[in-house]
């Protein structure tokens, strides 16, 4: 127990910490706070497993005939739809039955076995510095009968259109008002605080977090939760992990170099574990005063850069642990100092999934240059978060990382990147059909009726299926390979790439099919906390309960379905796949409130909009990091794609009159017409990054002689590829043809004809 004395004869020259601004029963309101909270978020666990979640009515066991309705005294027959209980009934039912499966089960028990282990692990170190061990877990029982009574949180669905602003949004989120939505505050005295105060104790409950060795998803979410609780708003928590990020690594970079700091780190790495628990605040306690772990921070600074939190150098040396003076958790808490994400691990994992990497979306430009390992080494970018965005088709190779520079820069945000052919030959497929006369008429047709009815029913017109091959096989090759990407990147998560830091995960359309796929591998392999919050856009997943009841046990965070009923585009593209278990694109997820599900019919005309819509998206569901400034300029794409789309609208349409009605092989002729557009356009924007990579590799100069270099690389490959009259070369079918692996995921030599960047390599000859 830590002695009031501490805070009752405070000297002037005395160090901040909770010791000295909280006494014994503000003490104990914090571990009773913490206690509320990790029990409230356990709940939200547990009603992904509620049968009865999000049903109107509560279908008793006792009510099972019309007799038994009719004689209860609570039902009102009057203002009861009787056949409508009878549905509920029996969807509580069918989820009981899926609930009770043995691999449902089983889910359950490791997620809460996972989760208990951590809320124990928080809720002791939280006690040691404090009060005890002792009153902390005496609070858990206490709030845990409490919080048995109370009813999880249940984010409500949402309906946005296009005419909110979009910097009142955002001006909103970043003062916090909108925060207690998304994370409900727990009562607690100490909101009543001076927020000098709040804030201290928010600064230190991080440093206490990281101690742990980890900042893994579940911290931040209880973190999030005290923001709430403790009324203060979002930016003041960013900025804190930001200044924690930057003071770390500084110090590491310090103790790097200093042979002694190293040595100790190797003597103290089997025994740090234990010795997180001396790390109290109890004066001479504290290991960076007796010489211990936390010495060679205070040294390098690092406790003056917490201390400009409000925090006092040496308790917050103390709070952090063994993280204060080993480069090796530090290392280890950013992913080797970010390079796990750029470096070998992904060239191992490129060998899977061909193009598999991740792109830093701010460090991009420097990576273009070739200066990878300085684009992944910046400590300016390095953030206690990661943000990772997944593009779902392309038309040009930028579209890997332009959509993703919207989100802001309170996480470290990674674009990325894989099977660039399979996505660009969809991106232009799907350019090319909306483009068509064809679907011009069939989207006139669709909207007479409802999009479900033509996907269950086939009523889609014919001249739209004659020229559907154009797009089918496309979609089909490039969801096989997404499906692929998200083991991988699961894999990747569970080997830490990112470190021991928490991951968010953005995409859309076939991004989020990526998304789909590594939750739920992360979930068969027992993955939890890796997840914080994950946002998927015009998904083409199954939307049923049981396939996002599984992904939602590795999310701590938030899980937000973004659909529109007006996607034409992603009903035509599914409807060969598993459409007997629903869209989540073209739907809301039914029977779980922990899901948000977030309808954008009114922004969202068709499917292609997506890539241009992501910011506004983001910025409308109160995600946490915007850029406006590059919110402005999708914006602005968006009013020129627009501008295009209706000019060529136009002039389709004049053309038509002109040319007067086609007979019956008119679609079928479109449908060739643009099978060789889509060829060409993939092509040439294939071509062009080989020959940049060409040009990288070789590492030709600078300015205007590496200018001059790079346009003689591209028309010597041009010239030299015959591009666009070899097909025989090159291969018609290079890009609709699935590509033959065996067993490890790696193309064999012999497999189907040569991509235009080993050609471009072959024929350039300039080895």
């Amino acid at each position: 127990m830590v002695n009031d004395s501490h805070h009752t004869g405070k000297a002037e020259d005395q160090e901040e910490s909770l010791a000295t601004i909280l006494n014994a029963d503000q003490r104990s309101d914090l571990t009773l706070l913490i206690a509320d909270t990790t029990t409230a978020m356990r709940e939200t666990i547990l009603s992904s497993f509620d049968a009865g979640a999000s049903l109107p009515f509560d279908p008793g066991d006792d009510l099972r005939s019309e007799d038994d309705k009719i004689r209860n005294p609570n039902l009102d027959i009057a203002d009861t739809d009787v056949e409508q209980y009878d549905r509920e009934r029996k969807i509580k039912g069918q989820r009981e039955k899926e609930l009770n499966s043995p691999k449902m089960l089983e889910f359950k028990a490791a997620s809460l076995r996972f989760f208990d282990e951590w809320r124990e692990g928080v809720l002791q170190r939280i006690g040691e510095v404090v009060n005890s061990k002792e009153t902390a877990s005496s609070h858990l029982m206490d709030a845990s009968a409490a919080q048995a009574q109370a009813k999880p949180h249940q984010p409500a669905d949402k309906r946005i259109d296009d005419q909110t602003n979009p910097s009142k949004v955002a001006d909103e989120v970043s003062r916090g008002t909108s925060l207690g939505d998304l994370y409900p505050p727990v009562s607690t005295p100490l909101a009543s605080l001076e927020e000098s105060h709040r804030i201290l104790i928010l600064h230190s409950m991080l440093l206490l977090l990281l101690s742990l060795e980890h900042y893994i998803a579940p911290s931040r979410v209880l973190l999030l939760y005290l923001t709430s609780s403790l009324r203060l708003p979002l930016s003041i928590l960013t900025n804190d992990e930001e200044k924690v990020a930057h003071g770390l690594l500084e110090a590491a970079k310090e103790l790097s170099g200093a042979s002694e700091t190293q040595k100790k780190a190797a003597e103290n790495q089997s025994s740090r574990k234990w010795k997180v628990g001396l790390a109290s605040v109890a004066g001479a306690a504290i290991i960076g005063v007796t010489g211990g772990l936390a010495a060679p921070l205070v040294a390098a600074g690092v406790g003056s850069v917490m201390g400009g939190l409000g925090l006092g150098a040496t308790a917050a040396a103390g709070y952090l642990g063994t993280v204060a003076g080993s480069t090796v958790i530090v290392g280890g808490l950013f992913g080797a100092y970010g390079g796990r994400m750029t470096g070998q691990m992904m060239d191992n994992y490129a060998r899977e999934v061909e193009d598999f990497a991740f792109l830093p979306v701010r460090g991009a430009r420097r990576r273009f240059e070739g200066k990878e390992e300085e684009a992944a080494s910046e400590s300016t970018h390095r953030r206690l978060r990661v943000t990772i965005g997944i593009s779902g088709w392309l038309t040009e190779k930028e579209e890997v990382v332009t959509p993703w520079r919207v989100v802001g820069k309170g996480a470290e945000v990674f674009a990325l990147r894989y099977e660039l052919e399979a996505l660009m030959n969809l991106g232009n497929s799907m350019t090319a059909m909306v483009s068509s006369t064809a679907w011009g008429y069939a989207k006139r047709e669709i909207i007479k009726r409802t999009i479900f009815a033509d996907i269950m029913g086939a009523l889609w017109p014919l001249g739209l299926l004659k020229i559907s091959r154009v797009v089918d096989n496309p979609f089909s090759i490039a969801k096989s390979r997404a499906e692929k990407a998200g083991e991988v990147l699961a894999d990747a998560l569970i080997n830490k790439a990112q470190g021991e830091r928490p991951v968010t995960l953005i995409g859309y359309s076939l991004g989020a099919r990526v998304i789909y796929s590594c939750l739920t591998s992360l979930a068969r392999r027992g993955a939890f906390g890796l997840v914080e919050s994950v946002v998927m856009i015009g998904a083409p997943t199954p939307s049923t309960t049981a396939e996002w009841r599984v992904m939602r046990t590795v999310v701590s965070g938030r899980l937000i379905n973004v659909y529109s009923e007006n996607d034409y585009v992603l009903g035509f593209l599914y409807r060969t796949s598993s459409i007997q278990f629903g869209i989540a694109g073209l739907q809301k997820i039914e029977g779980l409130p922990s899901v948000e599900n977030v309808d954008v019919s009114e922004m969202v005309s068709g499917h292609l909009r997506y890539r241009y819509l992501v910011g506004s998206i983001l910025n409308k569901i109160g995600f946490e990091d915007i850029e406006l400034e590059e919110l402005e300029k999708e914006e602005q794409a968006l009013k020129l794609l627009e501008e295009e789309e209706t000019k060529k609208a136009l002039l389709a349409k004049q053309n038509k009159t002109k040319q007067g009605v086609g007979g019956a092989d008119e679609a079928d002729q479109e449908a060739d017409s643009m099978e060789k557009q889509v060829q060409e356009k993939t092509q040439k924007s294939l071509l062009q990054r080989a020959t940049e990579q060409l040009y990288i590799s070789t590492g030709t100069g600078s300015g205007k002689d590496a200018g001059t270099a790079q346009k003689s690389y591209y028309q010597r490959a041009t010239d030299q590829l015959h591009f666009g009259n070899n097909k025989d070369e090159l291969g018609t079918t290079q890009n609709t043809t699935p590509v033959t692996r065996d067993q490890h995921g790696a193309q064999p030599e012999t497999s189907g004809p040569k991509s235009y960047m080993q050609l471009a390599v072959e024929k350039m000859n300039l080895g």
